[in-house]
């Protein structure tokens, strides 16, 4: 009878929970151990949360490790008295060294959101939407001290539509994910599977999603704008400036948008060309934007048409850049 992998699991983000889900599931792996990003403040009260995996471990009844520094002299302690195979690495957060990765017998498979090496980084779910990939997938790779440099496995491809928001795409490469991982370590673990190193032609990084980065430049192609909406839904949101009635500014974040062929080409970027039941389209540096579903600050999500029913806007009037609306109906506080 062929023992079962001993796996410790290192991961953060929501793409890691349905592959930790599998590994628990599976009665090939005996999982000796989680550990995540320790809990952080979030909401408006700043409660202390749990990551994604954390809160995913509790679930299953297998409690996380909190886990500040992976390198830390603790943390190699811990892992060295759980003897793991393989340790296995998802949207975890932080950077191994030499000491862990040398560890395990099997080493450390991290398994990356994107086809390698493509995409590298902490954002390729996103970097995918942002460039117009046709194809997007999952890596599972031997890691090494690099940034997602070292030898594939394995690369599961998922085809894409076009209309997917990085949320969505997010789900279906940890279904992917978790439906590859246990025949991927049995592979490695039991009939000795050697990776293969990564080509350096083609590689891409993709940096790490900032809050700002939802800001929408209206000189930008309406194309463009039209993958950021969906890259950046859920978070951290695309967005514009409406100002208040009180003369300030709140965020408008607009979930869901299509690019169009600007009826007027001389209208300058930020120019609203249609503002109706039929429609809401503004101009950009080149084509136009068509917004569809939008959240106010403070409210909740709806579509474009309800918005502009309390909160009318006339062609011609101009988004001043980045700006607050300038001559429009102002938003209610």
């Amino acid at each position: 009878m062929v023992e079962p992998i001993r796996v410790y699991y290192l991961g953060s983000g929501e793409l890691g929970v349905p592959v930790l889900e599998r590994l628990a599931a599976a009665p090939e792996i005996l999982l000796v151990g989680v550990g995540t990003q320790p809990d952080r403040p979030a909401g408006r009260r700043r409660q202390l949360t749990p990551t994604p995996v954390g809160a995913a471990a509790e679930r299953l009844g297998r409690p996380a490790d909190r886990v500040a520094a992976i390198n830390d002299a603790a943390c190699l302690e811990r892992l060295t008295a759980l003897a793991p195979d393989v340790v296995v690495v998802v949207s975890f957060g932080q950077l191994l060294r030499e000491p862990v990765l040398r560890l395990p017998r099997h080493g450390c498979l991290n398994v990356h959101a994107s086809l390698l090496p493509r995409h590298r980084g902490a954002s390729p779910i996103q970097a995918a939407i942002l460039a117009g990939d046709a194809e997007a997938g999952v890596a599972f790779m031997r890691m090494d001290k690099g940034l997602d440099t070292g030898p594939v496995f394995e690369q599961l491809r998922l085809p894409l539509a076009g209309d997917e928001t990085a949320g969505l795409l997010q789900e279906r490469l940890g279904a992917l994910a978790a439906a590859g991982i246990v025949p991927c370590l049995c592979r490695v673990c039991h009939e000795g599977w050697q990776p293969v190193p990564q080509a350096e032609a083609g590689a891409t990084v993709a940096r790490k999603i900032k809050k700002d980065d939802g800001q929408l430049d209206w000189k930008l192609d309406a194309a463009l704008l039209a993958r950021r909406v969906r890259a950046f839904n859920p978070w951290p949101g695309a967005w514009c400036g409406i100002r208040t009635s009180q003369g300030g500014v709140r965020r408008l974040i607009v979930t869901a948008a299509a690019a169009g062929t600007a009826a007027d080409a001389v209208a300058p970027p930020g120019t609203v060309l249609q503002a109706d039941r039929q429609a809401w389209t503004i101009a950009c540096g080149a084509g136009c934007l068509r917004l569809e579903r939008v959240i106010p600050e403070g409210r909740g999500e709806m579509g474009a048409a309800e918005f502009l029913r309390g909160h009318p806007l006339q062609a011609g009037q101009l988004l001043n850049g980045n700006n607050p609306l300038q001559n429009a109906t102002p938003l209610a506080t």
